[in-house]
């Protein structure tokens, strides 16, 4: 079966030598870096919407709408197709670039795309922060999209590349770190510049965005480029002394081999989109689709995207409501801790499994206390006790996708897919996480406005799907060396019918033109 599978005839799963080095645990966080323009874009936007001097200068309607008396259905006061698409534009911006990002990783590596992502979001950034009408403000978010469509094409590869197999989940989930730590400094910011006299507190919020591009662009200028991605370019005397100095120790011979001929396999593919369609990596096709595309069906985006519009449609005061994002920004940023400490220890399965559990009980319990209240006529006034519990509601779901399905919906994908696809697979992640992504923003605001409480059920749903398709469809992953992953498939009950390979048979990377 070709692919970067490689393994001992006794079928155990080889163990490379080395370490953790502080080389790569800093390569890692400088790389990991590239989630805060992503994590800070997620919390502004939904921030600033909810700012009435922003709302004043670009959605009037909007604004007018929202003052309407309280007996207006809540469920609808932020229904606005031209708002929605200021949050989405991004997104769909970032599928788009995202394959462009493809063929830059392949051809010149994860540092370079980096590199440019950092700079674009920059320029989109200075946009955003001085725009003077809709159109500029919307063009400063496609130049952001595309710098997000960047990053998130090259830094989880790199990330998966760089790290030692034992620890690669820890290192690769310091990119949902990043992201969460980007959430909660936008939320912290916006809670701030709401109170800036003179109404133009949004500039600063849209403008500060020019700080995580230039800690990604800056960062990228110093970062090596990872040992697979130097041998896919014919850079065999680098990619070897990268190798060695990564692992920290001489004796990386038998690691190295089992790069060159993933490298190999690479350059005898011409048409990398068209060998991941192949019946032998159906498993890792339907991974790259499935996986980002239910990540974002779980309704996080209802959550981290709105969380200031969404709690004030459910009573909660202006100020109030950015606080309330706040701390759902704490939550979500602590939470990833849990997924860093426990990932390589538990492993994969377990961590999605019981965040997908938890998630769907918050959904429905979150649902029901907003139907008790609101019904479908979406109109009430909720004490300060039960907004207290709505909002502990939604940190137990923030909780559970912070060490579950919001980290390991990057790090899975990253670690799964042979050198040869690697990077037309990582694009088909990007691609459905951004389409999805885009789509949820799109029409949330609707969906919430003629759905109601029932939206919350929808996404519920949602999880009992994706907890089912992880128990049935996804194996372990953890501990497994990167160019031997394609291993896992042929045990499989499922999968091996695709690849063909049985359970403790031989498996050798092998050369396909």
């Amino acid at each position: 079966m070709a692919g970067g599978a490689m393994t001992d005839t006794d079928g155990a799963h080889k163990n490379y030598p080395g370490k953790m080095t502080i080389f790569v645990f800093l390569a890692c966080l400088v790389a990991s870096s590239g989630g805060l323009i992503f994590g800070y874009d997620i919390g502004i936007s939904g921030g600033v919407t909810s700012m009435d001097s922003f709302l004043i200068k670009f959605f009037p309607s909007v604004y007018a709408k929202e003052k309407e008396m309280v007996e207006t259905n809540q469920y609808c006061k932020f229904d606005s197709e031209l708002l929605t698409l200021f949050t989405s534009s991004l997104y769909l911006a970032a599928l788009i670039a995202s394959l462009f990002a493809s063929v830059i990783t392949r051809k010149f590596g994860r540092r370079i795309t980096m590199l440019g992502g950092g700079v674009i979001f920059l320029v989109g950034a200075i946009l955003n922060g001085a725009a003077a009408d809709v159109a500029m403000l919307i063009i400063g978010r496609i130049l952001l999209g595309i710098g997000v469509g960047f990053s998130n094409q090259a830094v989880p590869l790199y990330l998966s590349e760089m790290a030692p197999a034992r620890m690669r989940g820890m290192l690769n989930i310091s990119f949902q770190l990043m992201i969460t730590v980007g959430i909660l400094a936008a939320n912290l910011i916006n809670y701030f510049t709401d109170k800036i006299a003179g109404g133009w507190g949004w500039r600063v919020s849209l403008g500060l965005a020019a700080v995580p591009a230039v800690i990604m662009a800056g960062g990228s200028l110093f970062l090596p480029d990872t040992p697979n991605s130097l041998l896919s370019r014919g850079k065999e005397n680098e990619a070897r002394a990268m190798l060695r100095r990564i692992r920290g120790t001489d004796d990386v011979g038998p690691e190295y081999d089992d790069l060159v001929a993933a490298s190999e396999a690479s350059k005898a593919i011409e048409n990398p989109w068209r060998t991941l369609l192949e019946r032998r990596y159906r498993p890792q096709l339907v991974m790259s689709v499935l996986i980002p595309t239910l990540q974002q069906l779980t309704g996080i985006n209802v959550v981290m995207f709105y969380a200031p519009v969404l709690f004030k449609t459910i009573g909660f005061g202006g100020t109030a409501s950015l606080m309330s994002a706040v701390i759902t920004g704490l939550v979500n940023m602590f939470a990833t801790f849990v997924s860093i400490a426990t990932v390589d220890r538990l492993g994969r399965r377990k961590l999605l499994l019981q965040g997908g559990v938890q998630m769907i009980f918050a959904q429905f319990i979150l649902g029901t206390l907003i139907a008790v209240k609101f019904g479908t006529v979406g109109v009430a006034n909720i004490s300060r006790g039960y907004a207290i519990v709505v909002v502990l509601c939604i940190c137990v779901f923030v909780s559970a996708f912070a060490w579950s399905w919001g980290p390991l919906g990057w790090l899975v994908p990253s670690e799964i897919f042979p050198l040869e696809i690697r990077s037309a697979a990582q694009s088909v992640v990007v691609v459905f996480n951004m389409a999805f992504t885009f789509i949820i923003a799109q029409i949330f605001l609707m969906m919430l406005c003629h759905l109601k409480f029932g939206l919350f059920y929808f996404f519920g749903a949602m999880e009992l799907i994706m907890t089912g398709f992880v128990f049935f469809f996804l194996p372990e992953t953890k501990g497994i060396p990167i160019e031997e992953m394609d291993r896992i498939w042929g045990k499989h009950w499922y999968w091996r019918r695709f690849v063909g390979a049985g359970a403790g048979g031989k498996v050798e990377i092998t050369s396909t033109v």
